[in-house]
């Protein structure tokens, strides 16, 4: 356990960055969200969750795959390189760790996508434990700890102090790199904040959020329950619950002709749009109730089913903060859940 002045933190970066790249929470005007750290940067670890999650640097919301180009009969194909260089994200909070879990479970499952295995690869994590777990919160409820987060660093601010202890390899070689900085720390003052932690938890409206009545074989019921009609109503199926959440893993390929060459690219899609799935015969799912059914249908049932029982949402809140109809997956579970134990 080390511990360093949290004046040091952007020097710190700084000297990272001379090895590789570095992300971390910058506040431009009034929001924060995970950007290159560079000098000049305003660097905000007290905002408890970015708008977006750190996601984008293991699954870009737009990637070139490869270009074409022709000659004649003579087709050219060029492959986008894999990344290869090093990179940590600073501060990233537990739930966000767990969604990286998650996405793990698709995308390094066979066929391993290999765009986002060599991301994982090469990225270091440092997560922060969230000494304010905010009004919308509810990642208690996925067995997450934002007292104790996982990484291949866990941080805790605790006054003017920055503890920092390393989990995996690629965790102590970071912190040999930025030994300079750091002295001893004493584990006594994280079990401290962690306790002030966990009862600030205890207190929030969510901390009862239960999932009883969702376990087992319930597929078939769920699916057809008619609490669909009623909660799909208020949907404006704009998607940004699907372009916030940091779990959303669904995306669509297309072909882009430059004139030169056609690039095939890829980039996030939304199972609240009508276009989704979209096939020559038609679309598989025509109305808003299907589409938004789909959605946690997915996150609560087919996701598990094929999981070992791991839901695929992890209490960030953040859909509880950004819908504009008021209508997030609390409100799902708490409407199945009711239904499933009438």
């Amino acid at each position: 356990m080390f511990k360093m002045a949290k004046k040091d933190i952007p020097n710190m970066l700084t000297l990272l960055g001379e090895s590789m790249d570095v992300y971390a929470p910058v506040k431009k005007g009034k929001l924060t969200n995970f950007e290159d750290f560079t000098e000049g940067a305003e660097l905000d670890i007290d905002t408890l969750k970015t708008v977006k999650s750190p996601k984008d640097f293991f699954l870009p919301q737009v990637e070139n795959l490869f270009s074409a180009t022709s000659q004649g009969k003579e087709i050219n194909i060029e492959a986008k390189a894999l990344r290869d260089k090093p990179f940590v994200i600073f501060g990233v909070r537990s739930c966000d760790v767990r969604a990286m879990e998650i996405l793990d479970s698709v995308y390094l499952s066979e066929p391993v996508d290999k765009f986002y295995e060599a991301r994982r690869e090469n990225g270091i994590i440092l997560s922060l434990a969230c000494n304010e777990p905010g009004q919308t919160c509810f990642c208690t409820t996925f067995n997450i700890d934002p007292a104790h987060p996982n990484a291949d660093g866990a941080m805790w601010v605790i006054n003017d102090n920055i503890y920092i202890e390393a989990r995996t390899e690629k965790g102590e070689n970071l912190v040999k790199l930025i030994s300079k900085f750091l002295q001893e720390g004493s584990k006594n003052e994280i079990v401290q904040s962690q306790t002030a932690i966990r009862e600030k938890l205890n207190k929030l409206p969510y901390s009862d959020l239960s999932l009883d009545g969702l376990e087992g074989n319930q597929l078939l019921d769920l699916f057809d329950t008619p609490q669909w009609e009623e909660l799909h109503k208020t949907c404006l199926a704009c998607g940004i619950c699907t372009f916030i959440c940091p779990t959303c893993q669904c995306y669509d390929i297309k072909d882009y002709d430059t004139g030169g060459e056609v690039v095939r690219y890829r980039c996030w899609d939304s199972c609240m749009y009508s276009d989704f799935t979209l096939m020559a015969h038609g679309n598989i799912r025509n109305s808003q109730k299907e589409r938004f059914r789909q959605r946690f249908m997915h996150k609560l049932v087919y996701h598990p089913d094929n999981n070992k029982g791991e839901i695929s949402c992890v209490g960030c809140g953040r859909c509880v903060n950004k819908c504009p109809s008021s209508l997030n997956i609390v409100k799902v579970i708490k409407s199945l859940a009711v239904k499933c134990n009438v």
